[in-house]
């Protein structure tokens, strides 16, 4: 079993790094470890396919919150290829996380993202 958790814990340790990722080729190569080749990620404000995609909403939203980064809140759940786990965005000035959600990731055989449904919690107005 530790095996098998350690596979969630390594693949969401990855998409992290990807969301965290502030310059285009370190995004790039970030989001190319984190997910499959054709996987994909929806959430409210976005539905796309392939790396490239996904680095552009990873790249859009560091340009609507400049100065802040992503973190993992509480324990990573999974079971077969599905795993769920919340975070938050935090102000890296001040500690404020005015966004928050939950996503849901499918992992491929290879232990990338296949696809993330991702859920949102908390949004400020406006956002």
């Amino acid at each position: 079993m530790p095996a098998h958790t350690d596979r969630y814990e390594n693949a969401v340790s990855r998409y992290f790094e990807a969301w965290n990722a502030r310059e285009p080729q370190a995004r790039a190569k970030a989001v190319a470890a984190a997910w499959a080749v054709g996987g994909g990620y929806t959430d409210p404000l976005a539905d796309v396919v392939g790396h490239e995609q996904i680095a552009g909403v990873i790249a859009a939203a560091h340009e609507q919150f400049p100065g802040f980064a992503f973190r993992l809140t509480g324990a990573v759940e999974g079971h077969h290829d599905t795993a769920r786990f919340s975070w938050e965005l935090v102000n890296e000035i001040d500690g404020s996380a005015p966004v928050a959600g939950s996503d849901v990731i499918t992992l491929a055989g290879d232990g990338r993202i296949r696809t993330v449904l991702g859920f949102l919690d908390r949004v400020p107005d406006g956002a």
